[in-house]
Protein backbone atom coordinates (compact mmCIF):
# COMPACT_ATOMS: atom_id res chain seq x y z
CA UNK A 1 0.00 0.00 0.00
CA UNK A 2 1.61 3.52 -1.45
CA UNK A 3 2.33 5.96 1.70
CA UNK A 4 1.82 3.97 4.16
CA UNK A 5 3.82 1.49 6.05
CA UNK A 6 3.10 -1.69 6.57
CA UNK A 7 2.25 -3.02 10.53
CA UNK A 8 3.02 -6.85 9.41
CA UNK A 9 4.54 -9.16 6.85
CA UNK A 10 4.15 -12.48 6.66
CA UNK A 11 2.40 -15.01 4.74
CA UNK A 12 -1.03 -16.69 4.58
CA UNK A 13 -1.38 -20.16 3.88
CA UNK A 14 -4.80 -21.94 2.96
CA UNK A 15 -4.09 -25.95 1.75
CA UNK A 16 -0.55 -26.16 0.80
CA UNK A 17 -0.90 -22.85 -1.35
CA UNK A 18 0.74 -19.84 0.62
CA UNK A 19 1.11 -16.32 -0.58
CA UNK A 20 3.56 -13.34 0.28
CA UNK A 21 1.12 -10.56 3.05
CA UNK A 22 1.50 -7.33 4.50
CA UNK A 23 -1.05 -5.75 7.27
CA UNK A 24 -1.85 -2.25 7.10
CA UNK A 25 -3.65 -0.12 9.56
CA UNK A 26 -7.43 0.43 8.46
CA UNK A 27 -8.70 2.52 11.36
CA UNK A 28 -6.77 5.37 13.36
CA UNK A 29 -7.48 7.60 15.74
CA UNK A 30 -4.37 9.65 15.11
CA UNK A 31 -5.84 12.56 13.52
CA UNK A 32 -7.96 13.33 16.82
CA UNK A 33 -6.80 16.46 18.80
CA UNK A 34 -5.22 15.73 21.62
CA UNK A 35 -4.27 17.93 24.99
CA UNK A 36 -0.57 17.92 26.77
CA UNK A 37 -0.83 18.40 30.33
CA UNK A 38 0.68 21.97 31.26
CA UNK A 39 1.71 24.14 34.41
CA UNK A 40 -0.68 26.83 34.81
CA UNK A 41 2.26 28.90 36.42
CA UNK A 42 4.95 28.68 33.59
CA UNK A 43 3.20 27.13 30.46
CA UNK A 44 5.46 23.98 30.55
CA UNK A 45 4.84 21.25 29.53
CA UNK A 46 4.71 18.89 32.44
CA UNK A 47 6.31 15.40 32.78
CA UNK A 48 4.96 12.17 33.99
CA UNK A 49 7.35 10.77 37.00
CA UNK A 50 6.56 7.01 39.00
CA UNK A 51 6.66 8.08 43.07
CA UNK A 52 6.07 4.92 45.39
CA UNK A 53 3.10 4.77 46.89
CA UNK A 54 4.64 4.46 50.13
CA UNK A 55 7.51 6.42 50.36
CA UNK A 56 6.61 8.85 47.78
CA UNK A 57 9.88 9.18 46.52
CA UNK A 58 10.94 8.78 43.08
CA UNK A 59 11.31 5.93 41.19
CA UNK A 60 13.77 6.17 37.73
CA UNK A 61 12.87 3.76 35.49
CA UNK A 62 16.01 0.95 36.10
CA UNK A 63 14.10 0.63 39.40
CA UNK A 64 10.75 -0.13 37.82
CA UNK A 65 9.46 -4.43 37.12
CA UNK A 66 6.31 -5.96 36.83
CA UNK A 67 3.78 -6.84 39.57
CA UNK A 68 0.83 -9.23 39.63
CA UNK A 69 -1.61 -7.96 42.79
CA UNK A 70 -2.76 -11.07 45.10
CA UNK A 71 -4.05 -9.33 48.00
CA UNK A 72 -4.32 -6.03 48.89
CA UNK A 73 -1.13 -4.34 48.37
CA UNK A 74 0.56 -7.31 47.98
CA UNK A 75 2.46 -8.66 45.05
CA UNK A 76 4.32 -11.03 43.07
CA UNK A 77 7.15 -9.14 41.58
CA UNK A 78 7.88 -10.16 37.72
CA UNK A 79 10.88 -9.76 35.62
CA UNK A 80 10.55 -8.31 32.22
CA UNK A 81 12.67 -10.94 30.79
CA UNK A 82 10.07 -13.37 32.37
CA UNK A 83 7.09 -11.41 30.38
CA UNK A 84 9.20 -11.75 27.33
CA UNK A 85 9.70 -15.55 27.27
CA UNK A 86 6.08 -16.22 27.38
CA UNK A 87 5.74 -14.24 24.13
CA UNK A 88 4.55 -17.37 21.70
CA UNK A 89 7.16 -17.73 18.75
CA UNK A 90 5.69 -16.57 15.42
CA UNK A 91 6.31 -18.13 12.12
CA UNK A 92 5.14 -15.39 10.36
CA UNK A 93 2.46 -17.40 8.59
CA UNK A 94 -1.70 -16.61 9.14
CA UNK A 95 -2.43 -20.45 9.00
CA UNK A 96 -6.14 -20.66 7.58
CA UNK A 97 -7.90 -23.08 9.89
CA UNK A 98 -11.18 -23.27 8.32
CA UNK A 99 -13.76 -21.06 5.55
CA UNK A 100 -17.47 -20.18 6.87
CA UNK A 101 -20.40 -18.22 6.38
CA UNK A 102 -19.53 -14.88 6.60
CA UNK A 103 -22.43 -14.04 8.96
CA UNK A 104 -21.46 -16.96 11.37
CA UNK A 105 -19.38 -14.08 13.48
CA UNK A 106 -21.39 -12.00 16.03
CA UNK A 107 -19.56 -8.52 15.20
CA UNK A 108 -19.44 -8.25 18.74
CA UNK A 109 -16.43 -10.06 18.62
CA UNK A 110 -14.70 -7.35 15.96
CA UNK A 111 -11.66 -5.74 17.53
CA UNK A 112 -9.28 -4.46 15.13
CA UNK A 113 -9.21 -4.08 11.49
CA UNK A 114 -6.35 -3.89 9.04
CA UNK A 115 -6.30 -4.10 5.43
CA UNK A 116 -4.45 -7.20 4.18
CA UNK A 117 -2.67 -7.01 0.70
CA UNK A 118 -0.34 -9.00 -1.28
CA UNK A 119 3.43 -8.82 -0.70
CA UNK A 120 4.66 -8.55 -4.38
CA UNK A 121 5.64 -12.49 -4.23
CA UNK A 122 2.62 -14.50 -4.80
CA UNK A 123 -0.10 -12.19 -6.00
CA UNK A 124 -1.99 -14.42 -8.20
CA UNK A 125 -2.08 -16.85 -5.22
CA UNK A 126 -3.84 -13.91 -2.61
CA UNK A 127 -5.57 -13.20 -5.88
CA UNK A 128 -7.09 -16.82 -6.32
CA UNK A 129 -8.08 -16.82 -2.65
CA UNK A 130 -9.67 -13.41 -2.32
CA UNK A 131 -11.82 -14.52 -5.66
CA UNK A 132 -13.04 -17.71 -4.68
CA UNK A 133 -14.14 -16.50 -1.08
CA UNK A 134 -15.87 -13.86 -2.81
CA UNK A 135 -17.88 -16.66 -4.96
CA UNK A 136 -18.67 -18.92 -2.23
CA UNK A 137 -19.77 -15.95 -0.08
CA UNK A 138 -17.51 -17.09 2.75
CA UNK A 139 -15.08 -15.96 5.59
CA UNK A 140 -11.59 -17.38 6.64
CA UNK A 141 -10.71 -18.03 10.12
CA UNK A 142 -7.31 -17.79 10.84
CA UNK A 143 -4.76 -17.61 13.88
CA UNK A 144 -1.29 -16.31 14.39
CA UNK A 145 0.80 -14.14 16.39
CA UNK A 146 0.24 -10.58 15.65
CA UNK A 147 2.17 -7.78 17.94
CA UNK A 148 3.15 -10.23 20.82
CA UNK A 149 -0.09 -12.28 21.08
CA UNK A 150 -1.50 -15.50 19.83
CA UNK A 151 -4.77 -13.66 17.81
CA UNK A 152 -7.62 -15.03 16.00
CA UNK A 153 -8.33 -13.53 12.98
CA UNK A 154 -11.47 -12.86 10.61
CA UNK A 155 -10.67 -12.53 6.67
CA UNK A 156 -13.06 -11.39 4.39
CA UNK A 157 -13.02 -10.33 0.71
CA UNK A 158 -12.66 -6.18 0.82
CA UNK A 159 -12.29 -4.22 -2.87
CA UNK A 160 -9.46 -5.39 -4.69
CA UNK A 161 -7.53 -7.14 -1.48
CA UNK A 162 -8.76 -8.78 1.51
CA UNK A 163 -9.57 -6.70 5.44
CA UNK A 164 -8.34 -8.85 8.30
CA UNK A 165 -10.23 -8.35 11.74
CA UNK A 166 -8.86 -9.59 15.16
CA UNK A 167 -11.24 -11.28 17.39
CA UNK A 168 -11.75 -11.15 20.49
CA UNK A 169 -11.65 -13.89 22.95
CA UNK A 170 -14.77 -15.34 24.28
CA UNK A 171 -14.06 -14.45 27.73
CA UNK A 172 -13.27 -10.73 26.85
CA UNK A 173 -16.87 -10.58 25.38
CA UNK A 174 -19.56 -9.83 28.00
CA UNK A 175 -22.68 -12.12 28.05
CA UNK A 176 -26.10 -10.50 25.97
CA UNK A 177 -28.37 -12.49 28.55
CA UNK A 178 -27.10 -10.56 31.81
CA UNK A 179 -27.68 -6.84 30.05
CA UNK A 180 -31.09 -7.50 29.47
CA UNK A 181 -32.37 -9.83 31.99
CA UNK A 182 -34.18 -7.53 33.53
CA UNK A 183 -36.16 -6.12 30.34
CA UNK A 184 -39.53 -7.38 30.53
CA UNK A 185 -40.80 -9.14 27.50
CA UNK A 186 -43.57 -6.89 25.39
CA UNK A 187 -45.08 -8.08 22.01
CA UNK A 188 -45.79 -5.07 19.65
CA UNK A 189 -48.59 -6.07 17.20
CA UNK A 190 -51.65 -4.69 15.32
CA UNK A 191 -51.33 -0.72 15.00
CA UNK A 192 -48.30 -0.02 16.88
CA UNK A 193 -46.01 -2.96 14.69
CA UNK A 194 -47.52 -1.33 11.48
CA UNK A 195 -47.03 2.36 11.94
CA UNK A 196 -43.57 1.06 13.02
CA UNK A 197 -42.85 -0.90 10.04
CA UNK A 198 -44.28 2.17 7.70
CA UNK A 199 -41.93 4.63 9.42
CA UNK A 200 -38.72 1.95 8.62
CA UNK A 201 -39.75 1.58 5.43
CA UNK A 202 -40.23 5.38 4.38
CA UNK A 203 -36.56 5.97 6.27
CA UNK A 204 -34.61 3.41 4.07
CA UNK A 205 -31.03 4.25 2.96
CA UNK A 206 -27.62 3.24 2.52
CA UNK A 207 -24.77 3.48 4.71
CA UNK A 208 -22.54 6.59 3.85
CA UNK A 209 -19.91 7.01 6.75
CA UNK A 210 -18.91 10.38 5.04
CA UNK A 211 -22.34 11.61 6.26
CA UNK A 212 -21.53 11.42 9.92
CA UNK A 213 -19.94 14.18 11.57
CA UNK A 214 -17.81 13.86 14.61
CA UNK A 215 -19.59 16.90 16.35
CA UNK A 216 -16.94 16.83 19.25
CA UNK A 217 -14.10 16.93 17.70
CA UNK A 218 -15.46 19.69 15.28
CA UNK A 219 -16.19 21.69 18.17
CA UNK A 220 -12.50 21.11 19.86
CA UNK A 221 -11.38 22.88 16.47
CA UNK A 222 -13.74 25.75 16.71
CA UNK A 223 -12.52 26.05 20.67
CA UNK A 224 -8.34 25.96 20.10
CA UNK A 225 -9.09 28.03 16.32
CA UNK A 226 -10.48 30.70 18.63
CA UNK A 227 -8.38 30.56 21.31
CA UNK A 228 -5.60 31.19 18.75
CA UNK A 229 -7.26 34.40 17.22
CA UNK A 230 -7.70 35.91 20.15
CA UNK A 231 -11.84 35.52 19.96
CA UNK A 232 -14.37 35.34 21.96
CA UNK A 233 -14.98 31.37 22.77
CA UNK A 234 -18.01 29.53 20.88
CA UNK A 235 -21.50 29.20 23.39
CA UNK A 236 -22.74 26.00 23.43
CA UNK A 237 -26.33 25.09 21.62
CA UNK A 238 -28.65 24.59 24.29
CA UNK A 239 -30.12 21.20 24.30
CA UNK A 240 -33.41 20.76 23.52
CA UNK A 241 -35.36 17.97 25.55
CA UNK A 242 -37.95 16.22 24.11
CA UNK A 243 -41.14 15.64 25.88
CA UNK A 244 -42.83 12.11 26.60
CA UNK A 245 -45.72 11.13 25.12
CA UNK A 246 -48.16 8.51 24.01
CA UNK A 247 -46.19 5.98 21.95
CA UNK A 248 -48.87 5.58 19.79
CA UNK A 249 -49.96 9.18 19.12
CA UNK A 250 -46.18 9.78 18.49
CA UNK A 251 -45.85 6.97 16.10
CA UNK A 252 -49.17 8.38 13.95
CA UNK A 253 -47.50 11.54 14.18
CA UNK A 254 -44.60 10.07 12.54
CA UNK A 255 -46.35 8.32 9.97
CA UNK A 256 -47.99 11.70 9.33
CA UNK A 257 -51.16 10.52 10.33
CA UNK A 258 -52.03 13.69 12.39
CA UNK A 259 -51.45 17.22 12.60
CA UNK A 260 -49.84 19.09 14.90
CA UNK A 261 -52.51 20.75 17.30
CA UNK A 262 -51.64 24.15 15.79
CA UNK A 263 -51.50 23.25 12.15
CA UNK A 264 -55.59 24.87 11.64
CA UNK A 265 -56.69 25.34 8.18
CA UNK A 266 -55.55 28.83 6.87
CA UNK A 267 -58.09 31.43 5.85
CA UNK A 268 -56.90 33.41 2.60
CA UNK A 269 -57.87 37.92 2.60
CA UNK A 270 -60.69 37.12 0.33
CA UNK A 271 -62.47 34.79 2.21
CA UNK A 272 -62.12 36.84 5.42
CA UNK A 273 -63.37 39.61 3.54
CA UNK A 274 -66.35 37.43 2.77
CA UNK A 275 -67.02 36.34 6.28
CA UNK A 276 -66.97 39.90 7.52
CA UNK A 277 -69.08 41.11 4.29
CA UNK A 278 -71.91 38.15 5.19
CA UNK A 279 -71.72 38.51 9.10
CA UNK A 280 -72.46 42.49 8.27
CA UNK A 281 -75.41 41.63 6.25
CA UNK A 282 -76.73 38.97 8.76
CA UNK A 283 -76.60 42.17 11.02
CA UNK A 284 -78.32 44.59 9.41
CA UNK A 285 -81.33 42.23 8.14
CA UNK A 286 -81.98 41.45 11.89
CA UNK A 287 -81.81 45.06 13.02
CA UNK A 288 -84.43 45.83 9.80
CA UNK A 289 -86.22 43.41 10.91
CA UNK A 290 -86.43 44.54 14.65
CA UNK A 291 -87.81 48.28 13.91
CA UNK A 292 -90.65 46.36 11.80
CA UNK A 293 -91.99 44.22 14.97
CA UNK A 294 -91.42 46.97 17.57
CA UNK A 295 -94.48 49.06 18.76
CA UNK A 296 -94.65 52.55 17.99
CA UNK A 297 -95.28 54.87 20.86
CA UNK A 298 -97.80 58.14 20.30
CA UNK A 299 -96.46 61.55 20.89
CA UNK A 300 -98.09 62.93 24.06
Amino acid sequence: MAGQRAQWKGFIKFGEVSAGVALHTAASTSDRITFNTINKATGNRVNRVFIDSETEELVEKEMQTKGFEIENGQYIIIDPDEVAATIPESNKTLEIEAFIPCSDVDDVYFDKPYYLTPDKMGSDAFAALRDGMRKTKVAAIARTVLFRRMRTVLIRPHGKGLIATTLKYDYEVRSSKKAFEEMPKIKIEGEMLDLAKHIISTKKGDFDPATFDDRYEAALEELVKAKIEGKSLPKPKKVEVSKPNDLLAALRESAGMMKAPNDKPKRTAANANAGLRQRAARGAASKSAASKTAPHRKSA
